[in-house]
């Protein structure tokens, strides 16, 4: 494998023109960050479903883009003990975190840091690839960049799986759905276009599995595979 090179934190932030969101758009709200997600965010219902959908097997190096406080990459090692898993964020003080709960665990996980949209990793790396609340933080621009990077990273019919906000199924998910969407970049993940923005970006077989109401809005599962062909439209 290819030696990684670290990358300075003032590079990684301003990356791309973009400036980091951290989570809930504010440092200050990080602490709050699990009992949030486990309270408004359902992510005890979500995050074990879409690890049932990813199907993973024994021997399969997973990616953990974004991976916060470690809840989805702990699970993920919890679930199939036989996978490397690497957990991966751009907030060094989330990732503090993480590495906390992952020690708590004694389980063999790495926790590396970098952006979802400037992936640290060869080429054809990775089997499957998952990412939890991560795109709404990300402007229209990073998420193609992101999905770029992410379809690199990939082998050939490795697999994506995506839990984020979603077009909101009624109107009672209508209102948080706006509300968030001040706060973050959930606009195109309300106006449904992830599905869309997948498939531009080379992926086939994409998917929306599953939706979930909650305090936020419409969480949606997605799923999508990587079939080796060229990469898409966006340039």
């Amino acid at each position: 494998m290819e030696e990684q090179k670290s990358i300075p934190h003032k590079q990684i932030r301003e990356s791309k023109g973009t400036a980091y969101i951290p989570a809930f758009s504010h440092n200050f709200l990080t602490p709050l960050y699990d009992f949030m997600m486990t309270w408004a965010a359902r992510e005890s219902t979500f995050k074990p479903k879409l690890v049932d959908q990813a199907r993973f097997q024994r021997g399969h190096r997973v990616l953990d883009i974004g991976c916060g406080t470690a809840t989805l990459t702990i699970l993920i090692k919890k679930t199939q003990p036989k996978v490397e898993v690497i957990g991966l964020d751009a907030d060094p003080k989330v990732l503090e975190i993480a590495k906390s709960k992952v020690a708590k665990t004694g389980l063999d996980i790495a926790l590396d840091y970098g952006t979802a949209f400037e992936l640290p990793y060869p080429d054809n790396s990775f089997d499957r690839v998952v990412s939890s609340m991560v795109f709404h933080h990300l402007t229209k621009e990073n998420k193609i960049h992101t999905l770029k990077e992410i379809f690199r990273v990939l082998r050939p019919r490795g697999e994506l799986h995506v839990a984020d906000f979603g077009k909101p199924q009624n109107a009672l998910m209508f209102l948080p759905s706006l509300i968030i969407g001040r706060l973050e970049e959930t606009s195109d993940n309300v106006k449904g276009l992830l599905a869309e923005m997948f498939h531009d970006a080379g992926f086939d077989q994409v998917e929306e599995t599953a939706r979930y109401m909650t305090m936020f809005g419409t969480i949606a599962l997605y799923k999508a595979r990587k079939l080796g062909r060229n990469m898409g439209h966006y340039s």
